[in-house]
């Protein structure tokens, strides 16, 4: 699922019905002469879909600027937003108008050439988290823009922002309707926007990480009316394929599985490819035993009926929150002398797969690996993962002693005491029970939501990715003593820990926070979502003030010496059940998480040695790297002579066919930078007054081309977070 706070959800794409701009009608640039010969031909391009096109490749064909320019770029215009909470949006950009959102989960159109608001729409439902943006469709008549808040999907009038009341209940779609289970009890989110296909747009949603949680189901729905067009289970039904794959009746209350991240079309063959994620709970399966189909899987479905074409399961049996994190490019490349038409997924876990686009069939050997078993009683772990023996990962694979810190001599010896306490050091090692995991690459991966870009006059794909370790174990938590502490052990703890002990600045501690948050903002934040956190749409009033009283008012009871039963349930390595005829007692899985936090050092740096963040361009024709660089860095440690760091990042690239790649993503420097795609060589950068956690979009108005980016600040930064676009431009 979706690293924010964990919950995670879908990018998504959206088409021009009528339009569709095609990467194969631009002209292949065969040298860096051809790429700036264009840069004189006049161009005009929109920025139509959430991350450019239907082919998700973040590619734009503008040549304005180039290599020979960019170190002239200045800011075109800014708006913000004035609110604060981050933002990750992807702005779209049609016949000058651009369409984006507000850390509250608003929309906005904007002048594109001058930052000026056409017209702005508040839903009225309180809103906080991230949304990346909106998906756009026409008839040629008519234009829509349709947005998610939260469970809601709205249809608003293009040009004027207000909802269509013909379109589902009064203007909008409530997405835990029609999910098979009393949609009251759901809680799912739509953080990113749908894909259009003709005159459907195609969803998935957010999900929990732990129990409850709904099916991850794949719907299209009229684009007009909001009618239920078809549907697709990634959590199969009797009779239906895959169905073998999860225990008996596991489609009842299995949960997730689903799209978070968005979806990629292929216009001409009418196939939408659905990336998944990981079924709940994240890190013990024993109630989901055998290989989960479809979770964390590459789908392919016919976009007119919902039907499978064929499925790539990345993962068997996900114990590591390994969701596919973003949308996969198509690309054509090279096999034999001869065009293949495929598709890249890119991988928390650092791998690139690369399929044919038509069978699901890797264009690169796989090989399957072997992984040590669980420990844990009730779990089995898949015996093998297959992985591709090209391209080679992005991302370390494991932590040794001999690749932990050496930032100081005080880190390096912290770290390795704590690291002979842990467990593993590398892919695929399942959690233990009362013992922490590390976890390398962590579960911010690897590759995340931003997703790569891709040259497709070339085939080289450019991802940038996080490079560091995390930690979690598993315990058996003691029976819980107020309904409010159910709640926290059954939803919160996954992410705060059993102890509330979060993992700062990312997750933070939620000791103590009665002297900081009122009970109502401690409530507003439950039921609104904030920063990576999810709004939990299925807590109702009762079971939200049980949990605020949990929070700030039962600390003695917290602090009570728990009963034999309870406190040998800790120790032990067998689930204890709770006690007898006390219901509010009761947990939904015999395990939680002691652990799910970085490893960090004690000055809140990561605990392995640089790079923590990379930058890389692959050629997926040969699966070769062409240059691979540290990406990021921290302000503090740049200045002690310590540059070439890399940090966190998040948001994705954009490759122009001028050569150039544009990117904000890192989160300590709050640098938008422009790189040379073809040698990896910074050209120009600026910082910008939050960080820029986006994907940028390129376009151009009345002849002059424009990048903008949306600067909001927030994940692991310590930093204050906003709701800034900025556009840049040649004077």
């Amino acid at each position: 699922m979706e690293y924010r706070y964990m919950r995670r959800v879908l990018p998504a794409i959206a088409i021009l019905s009528g339009f569709v701009l095609s990467i194969a009608s631009c002209p292949a640039a065969t040298s860096e002469t051809s790429h700036e010969a264009r840069a004189s031909r006049p161009s005009t391009e929109d920025w139509q879909v959430y991350d450019g096109n239907p082919e998700q490749n973040h590619y734009s064909s503008l040549t304005q600027i180039n290599r020979s320019n960019v170190n002239k770029l200045v800011v075109a215009w800014k708006y913000d937003t004035g609110q604060r909470g981050g933002l990750e949006t992807n702005p779209i950009i049609v016949d000058g108008v651009m369409w984006a959102r507000t850390p509250n989960q608003g929309v906005i159109a904007l002048n594109a050439a001058t930052g000026k608001l056409i017209w702005q729409f508040d839903s009225g439902v309180m809103a906080r988290g991230p949304v990346r943006g909106v998906a756009y469709w026409t008839d040629g008549r008519e234009s829509r823009i349709f947005a998610g808040v939260r469970n809601y999907l709205y249809a608003l009038d293009a040009k004027t922002g207000k909802a269509i009341s013909t379109f589902g209940e009064n203007g909008r779609i409530d997405l835990r309707k029609g999910l098979g289970r009393d949609y009251e009890q759901q809680s799912i989110a739509l953080t990113s926007p749908g894909t259009i296909y003709k005159d459907l747009i195609i969803v998935g949603g957010e999900a929990p990480e732990t129990h409850p949680a709904p099916p991850g189901d794949i719907r299209a729905f009229d684009v007009r009316t909001g009618a239920l067009h078809w549907t697709f289970h990634t959590i199969p039904h009797p009779g239906e394929f895959g169905y073998g794959t999860w225990p008996k009746d596991a489609w009842k209350d299995a949960g997730a599985a689903n799209n978070w991240t968005g979806m990629t079309v292929d216009t001409k063959r009418g196939i939408v490819y659905v990336p998944t994620g990981s079924a709940v709970f994240d890190f013990y399966g024993g109630d989901r035993i055998g290989d989960d189909l479809f979770a964390d899987s590459l789908v392919a479905l016919d976009a007119e009926t919902g039907k499978r074409i064929w499925h790539f399961q990345g993962v068997h049996h996900d114990l590591w929150d390994r969701d596919f994190p973003a949308p996969p490019v198509l690309l054509t490349v090279m096999r034999d002398g001869k065009p293949v038409d495929a598709i890249a997924q890119t991988t928390k876990s650092g791998y690139v797969f690369l399929l044919d686009r038509t069978n699901g069939r890797s264009l690169f050997p796989l090989q399957e690996e072997h992984y040590p078993s669980s420990s844990v009683p009730g779990e089995k772990t898949s015996p093998t993962q297959s992985l591709p023996t090209l391209p080679a990962p992005y991302t370390q694979q494991s932590v040794t002693a001999d690749t932990l810190t050496n930032r100081t001599p005080e880190a390096h010896a912290w770290a390795e005491k704590q690291f002979s306490t842990f467990i593993g050091g590398g892919q695929f090692v399942p959690p233990s029970v009362d013992k922490l995991t590390v976890d390398m690459p962590g579960f911010a991966g690897g590759g995340e939501w931003g997703g790569p870009a891709v040259d497709p006059n070339t085939g080289v794909l450019y991802v940038n990715a996080n490079d560091t370790a995390w930690l979690v174990g598993l315990t058996v938590p003691p029976p819980p003593g107020s309904p409010g502490e159910r709640i926290y052990q059954n939803q919160c703890a996954i992410c705060h820990g059993i102890n509330r002990a979060g993992s700062p600045p990312a997750i933070p501690a939620l000791r103590g926070i009665e002297g900081i948050l009122t009970d109502q903002e401690i409530a507003d934040t439950i039921r609104q979502g904030k920063g990576r956190m999810p709004p939990f749409n299925s807590l109702g009033d009762t079971e939200i003030q049980s949990l605020v009283r949990y929070l700030t008012r039962e600390p003695q009871q917290q602090q009570q010496p728990r009963t034999q039963k309870a406190a040998a349930a800790s120790s032990s390595s067998e689930p204890v059940a709770a006690e007898a005829g006390d219901e509010s007692a009761k947990n939904d899985m015999p395990y939680k998480t002691i652990g799910f936090r970085r490893f960090l050092d004690p000055d809140g740096y990561p605990a392995t040695a640089p790079p923590w963040g990379t930058l890389s361009a692959i050629d997926m024709n040969t699966g070769k790297y062409l240059w691979k660089i540290p990406f990021g860095e921290y302000p503090e440690l740049a200045a002690k002579g310590m540059a070439d760091t890399g940090s966190d990042n998040y948001g994705g690239p954009v490759v122009t066919a001028s050569g150039l790649l544009f990117i904000g993503a890192s989160v300590f420097d709050q640098k938008f930078h422009v790189y040379d795609a073809k040698t990896g060589k910074l050209l120009w950068e600026t910082e910008l007054p939050y960080s820029g956690l986006a994907t940028p979009s390129t376009y151009m108005v009345n002849g002059k081309q424009y990048i903008v980016i949306a600067a909001g600040g927030g994940q692991s930064s310590r930093k204050p977070s906003g709701g800034v676009y900025i556009a840049f431009s040649l004077p």
